[in-house]
């Protein structure tokens, strides 16, 4: 991945996190949060391999892990 491409992906993450913030602030619904929170882990952990940080990707990946207990520990019904 060329310079040009990681700071699209970069953008892309940074993009990600501040429309999580706006809906977290509108009190949208948890599954709308759940979803860009999984896309947000395949982002970044696209952003830490362009990077080639391994601390970074580790980081993604506890991130996804995450997501999957709260998955696990909220209602069916607020996930629709």
């Amino acid at each position: 991945m060329d310079e040009v491409e990681a700071a699209e992906v970069a953008e892309a993450v940074l993009g990600r996190i501040e429309r999580i913030q706006e809906l977290d602030r509108a009190e949208a619904p948890p599954a709308v949060l759940l979803h860009e929170l999984r896309q947000l882990v395949v982002e970044a952990e696209e952003w830490a391999r362009a990077e080639g940080d391994a601390r970074a990707r580790a980081a993604a990946v506890w991130l996804g892990a995450d997501i999957e207990r709260l998955e696990e520990v909220m209602p069916k019904a607020e996930l629709r």
